[in-house]
């Protein structure tokens, strides 16, 4: 290598480096993400991390991809790691599992037959879901069984236009309400545009709204499931506003009585737990949307989040 382009490299190492100081806050600033519609500090921090790595990758280019490279132990934390895709699902950067760089992940399916990077994608296309988060099983590096993830990603558009995709994900995440309102949100928003074509494919075991024990679910006004919360079926007879929780309490009933004035509401029901022997808490969220004309509701069940947070 001769001199100036010695130098010129030298130089633009340098100033890379000197962004990524910016970025990471070492001077004391740095860009904020508001991570206040999150319960769990492990929550919190993984979206700051990936966060401020997309910002790494969008003020460097890719010659950011360098940087990341040489200091693995900046993007491989004890509980999650990052990873940087082209929008097609080449991998360009892997700091788990640095085998697949260079592989096209995109037609790559969990055991469940969740296509991940192509739910990133859509996840990415999504105004109702900020941080990119998907939801699908994986394995740690080195272990030759899956466990439950989440990732959030963000897009990042590089000076020529070409789209990346900067994620990460934590092993056996909690439930946070967050990931619910997501999901029933976006179809309320799916069941609006589609009508009822859209109850097809959020009843799809693979899509985005069915993952781990969460399963969106869809109903009339007068209680009849359209899409029922027990059982994959498009067809159902369960009348909701007749059923109760363990204490008989009808969470259906009160959740219908606060929609009247309000366009979604969040309802806690006691429920049986195979783990525990006490009714342990959980959270039904509900949603107005419209279907082909019809007032129809939206909804899904999930963990009250409990401390430690």
């Amino acid at each position: 290598m001769n001199v100036s382009k010695r130098v010129s490299f030298f130089i633009t190492s340098f100033l890379l480096m000197l962004s990524v100081l910016l970025t990471l806050g070492c001077t004391g600033k740095r860009d904020e993400i508001d991570v206040s519609m999150y319960q769990y500090q492990d929550t919190k921090d993984l979206v700051r991390f990936v966060h401020n790595a997309s910002l790494i990758l969008k003020k460097g280019g890719m010659n950011s991809l360098d940087y990341f490279k040489k200091h693995p132990k900046l993007f491989k934390k004890k509980n999650y790691y990052l990873y940087i895709y082209d929008i097609d699902g080449n991998n360009l950067y892997h700091a788990g599992m640095a085998n697949l760089e260079g592989e096209n992940l995109q037609t790559v399916s969990d055991k469940d037959g969740r296509k991940i990077n192509q739910l990133i994608v859509s996840a990415l296309a999504n105004k109702h879901n900020p941080h990119g988060w998907v939801h699908y099983f994986w394995w740690k590096p080195g272990k030759f069984y899956s466990v439950p993830k989440s990732s959030c990603n963000f897009k990042v558009t590089m000076a020529d236009g070409k789209e990346l995709f900067v994620g990460g994900g934590i092993s056996y995440p909690h439930e946070e309400k967050e990931f619910v309102r997501i999901v029933v949100d976006s179809a309320a928003q799916l069941i609006k545009n589609e009508g009822k074509a859209a109850l097809a494919t959020i009843i799809d075991p693979t899509s985005q709204y069915n993952y781990r024990d969460v399963q969106v679910f869809v109903f009339r006004e007068n209680g009849e499931a359209l899409i029922s919360p027990t059982v994959v079926s498009s067809v159902s007879h369960i009348d909701l506003l007749a059923c109760s929780d363990e204490v008989g309490h009808k969470p259906f009933v009160k959740a219908l009585k606060g929609l009247q004035s309000h366009e979604k509401v969040w309802e806690i029901f006691m429920a049986k737990n195979r783990y525990k022997r006490k009714l342990i808490k959980k959270c039904l969220y509900v949603r107005k949307s419209v279907m082909d004309g019809e007032k129809v509701f939206v909804a899904a069940i999930t963990d009250l989040p409990e401390p430690p947070y």
